[in-house]
Protein backbone atom coordinates (compact mmCIF):
# COMPACT_ATOMS: atom_id res chain seq x y z
CA UNK A 1 0.00 0.00 0.00
CA UNK A 2 1.11 3.66 -0.94
CA UNK A 3 1.20 6.88 0.92
CA UNK A 4 0.66 9.52 -1.91
CA UNK A 5 1.72 13.25 -0.44
CA UNK A 6 0.28 15.93 -2.80
CA UNK A 7 2.99 18.54 -3.36
CA UNK A 8 0.66 21.29 -4.62
CA UNK A 9 0.94 25.30 -5.13
CA UNK A 10 0.04 28.21 -7.20
CA UNK A 11 2.31 28.11 -10.38
CA UNK A 12 5.51 29.72 -9.43
CA UNK A 13 5.72 28.66 -6.11
CA UNK A 14 8.41 26.02 -6.95
CA UNK A 15 6.79 22.43 -7.18
CA UNK A 16 8.42 21.46 -10.17
CA UNK A 17 11.94 22.25 -9.13
CA UNK A 18 11.11 20.87 -5.67
CA UNK A 19 9.84 17.97 -6.73
CA UNK A 20 13.14 17.61 -9.06
CA UNK A 21 15.13 17.85 -5.79
CA UNK A 22 13.07 15.17 -4.06
CA UNK A 23 13.48 13.01 -7.10
CA UNK A 24 17.39 13.29 -7.39
CA UNK A 25 17.17 12.04 -3.29
CA UNK A 26 15.26 9.09 -4.74
CA UNK A 27 11.77 9.49 -3.84
CA UNK A 28 9.57 8.89 -6.20
CA UNK A 29 7.56 11.73 -7.80
CA UNK A 30 4.77 11.63 -10.46
CA UNK A 31 3.83 14.90 -12.50
CA UNK A 32 0.15 14.87 -12.36
CA UNK A 33 0.29 17.39 -15.47
CA UNK A 34 1.86 14.85 -17.60
CA UNK A 35 -0.73 11.89 -15.84
CA UNK A 36 -3.56 14.18 -16.86
CA UNK A 37 -1.76 13.98 -20.65
CA UNK A 38 -1.10 10.36 -20.40
CA UNK A 39 -4.14 9.42 -18.84
CA UNK A 40 -6.36 11.29 -21.68
CA UNK A 41 -7.94 13.47 -18.67
CA UNK A 42 -7.19 17.05 -20.51
CA UNK A 43 -11.30 17.79 -21.28
CA UNK A 44 -10.60 21.23 -23.52
CA UNK A 45 -8.65 24.32 -23.69
CA UNK A 46 -9.70 27.56 -22.02
CA UNK A 47 -8.60 30.05 -24.64
CA UNK A 48 -9.26 32.90 -22.66
CA UNK A 49 -7.23 31.29 -19.26
CA UNK A 50 -5.33 30.01 -21.66
CA UNK A 51 -5.22 26.35 -19.87
CA UNK A 52 -6.97 23.62 -20.18
CA UNK A 53 -9.54 21.95 -18.35
CA UNK A 54 -8.91 18.80 -16.57
CA UNK A 55 -11.29 15.51 -16.13
CA UNK A 56 -10.39 15.37 -12.35
CA UNK A 57 -11.95 11.85 -11.92
CA UNK A 58 -10.49 10.53 -14.70
CA UNK A 59 -7.04 11.75 -13.14
CA UNK A 60 -7.82 10.63 -10.22
CA UNK A 61 -8.28 7.12 -11.22
CA UNK A 62 -5.08 7.60 -13.40
CA UNK A 63 -3.79 8.13 -10.03
CA UNK A 64 -5.04 5.45 -8.21
CA UNK A 65 -4.06 2.43 -10.58
CA UNK A 66 -0.15 4.33 -10.69
CA UNK A 67 -0.18 3.99 -6.32
CA UNK A 68 -1.38 0.26 -7.30
CA UNK A 69 2.49 -0.45 -8.69
CA UNK A 70 4.45 1.61 -6.06
CA UNK A 71 4.96 0.30 -2.65
CA UNK A 72 5.92 3.29 0.44
CA UNK A 73 5.51 7.02 0.24
CA UNK A 74 5.51 8.82 -3.38
CA UNK A 75 4.69 12.53 -4.25
CA UNK A 76 2.01 13.63 -6.95
CA UNK A 77 3.58 16.87 -7.67
CA UNK A 78 0.86 19.87 -9.64
CA UNK A 79 -1.22 22.10 -8.71
CA UNK A 80 -4.45 20.02 -8.74
CA UNK A 81 -2.63 17.45 -6.71
CA UNK A 82 -4.26 18.80 -3.31
CA UNK A 83 -7.53 17.83 -5.20
CA UNK A 84 -6.83 13.88 -5.20
CA UNK A 85 -6.44 11.10 -3.27
CA UNK A 86 -3.41 11.65 -1.06
CA UNK A 87 -2.68 10.95 2.58
CA UNK A 88 -1.03 14.65 2.98
CA UNK A 89 -1.36 17.76 1.07
CA UNK A 90 2.15 19.97 1.32
CA UNK A 91 1.10 23.24 -0.23
CA UNK A 92 4.10 25.66 -1.49
CA UNK A 93 3.32 29.39 -0.88
CA UNK A 94 4.93 32.49 -2.51
CA UNK A 95 5.00 36.20 -1.55
CA UNK A 96 2.94 37.36 -4.20
CA UNK A 97 5.14 39.79 -5.22
CA UNK A 98 7.76 37.72 -5.91
CA UNK A 99 5.59 35.55 -7.63
CA UNK A 100 4.18 37.89 -9.91
CA UNK A 101 8.23 38.65 -10.82
CA UNK A 102 8.64 34.75 -11.17
CA UNK A 103 5.34 34.73 -13.41
CA UNK A 104 6.64 37.51 -15.72
CA UNK A 105 9.89 35.45 -15.95
CA UNK A 106 7.96 32.51 -17.42
CA UNK A 107 6.48 35.00 -20.23
CA UNK A 108 2.69 34.55 -18.89
CA UNK A 109 -0.20 37.21 -19.76
CA UNK A 110 -0.83 39.85 -17.47
CA UNK A 111 -4.03 38.41 -17.05
CA UNK A 112 -2.41 34.86 -16.14
CA UNK A 113 -0.31 37.00 -13.84
CA UNK A 114 -2.52 38.57 -11.83
CA UNK A 115 -5.03 35.33 -11.62
CA UNK A 116 -2.56 33.47 -10.13
CA UNK A 117 -1.29 36.14 -7.89
CA UNK A 118 -4.18 36.39 -6.24
CA UNK A 119 -4.92 33.29 -6.03
CA UNK A 120 -2.05 33.20 -4.23
CA UNK A 121 -2.94 36.05 -2.15
CA UNK A 122 -6.23 34.58 -1.25
CA UNK A 123 -4.87 31.30 -0.40
CA UNK A 124 -7.01 29.51 -2.74
CA UNK A 125 -4.84 26.25 -2.98
CA UNK A 126 -4.19 26.32 0.66
CA UNK A 127 -8.45 26.85 1.39
CA UNK A 128 -9.33 23.82 -0.71
CA UNK A 129 -6.78 21.75 0.60
CA UNK A 130 -8.16 22.20 4.46
CA UNK A 131 -11.51 21.64 3.02
CA UNK A 132 -10.34 17.64 2.82
CA UNK A 133 -9.93 15.88 5.93
CA UNK A 134 -6.34 15.42 5.13
CA UNK A 135 -3.10 17.12 7.38
CA UNK A 136 -1.68 20.42 5.32
CA UNK A 137 1.56 21.26 5.76
CA UNK A 138 2.71 25.19 4.38
CA UNK A 139 5.75 26.14 3.27
CA UNK A 140 6.74 29.45 2.20
CA UNK A 141 9.56 29.53 -1.07
CA UNK A 142 9.49 33.44 -0.70
CA UNK A 143 13.22 33.34 -0.10
CA UNK A 144 14.20 29.85 0.51
CA UNK A 145 16.22 27.76 -1.47
CA UNK A 146 15.22 25.00 -3.84
CA UNK A 147 17.52 22.71 -1.24
CA UNK A 148 15.38 24.52 1.81
CA UNK A 149 12.34 23.63 0.43
CA UNK A 150 12.81 20.10 -0.03
CA UNK A 151 14.35 19.39 3.14
CA UNK A 152 10.94 21.44 4.84
CA UNK A 153 8.76 18.77 2.72
CA UNK A 154 10.71 15.75 3.97
CA UNK A 155 10.10 17.36 7.57
CA UNK A 156 6.60 17.64 6.80
CA UNK A 157 6.44 13.59 5.10
CA UNK A 158 8.53 12.51 8.06
CA UNK A 159 6.09 14.27 10.76
CA UNK A 160 2.92 14.13 8.94
CA UNK A 161 1.56 17.17 11.24
CA UNK A 162 -0.10 20.14 10.30
CA UNK A 163 1.74 23.51 9.83
CA UNK A 164 1.28 26.94 10.29
CA UNK A 165 -0.58 28.66 7.85
CA UNK A 166 0.51 31.07 5.61
CA UNK A 167 -1.15 34.32 5.70
CA UNK A 168 -0.64 37.45 2.89
CA UNK A 169 -3.42 39.15 4.00
CA UNK A 170 -1.40 42.44 4.63
CA UNK A 171 -0.50 42.37 1.16
CA UNK A 172 -4.12 42.49 -0.18
CA UNK A 173 -4.74 45.42 2.19
CA UNK A 174 -2.01 47.18 0.64
CA UNK A 175 -2.78 46.49 -2.80
CA UNK A 176 -6.65 45.91 -3.09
Amino acid sequence: MSRIVALTGTPGTGKTAVAAALRARGLEVLDINALAREAGALAQRDARRDTWEVDLRALGEALAERALSVEGTFISEGHLAHLLECDLIVVLRCEPDVLRRRLEERGYTEAKVDENVWAEALGVISAESRETNVPVFEVDTTSSTVEGTALAVLHAIGDGVEGSVIDWSEWIMDNA
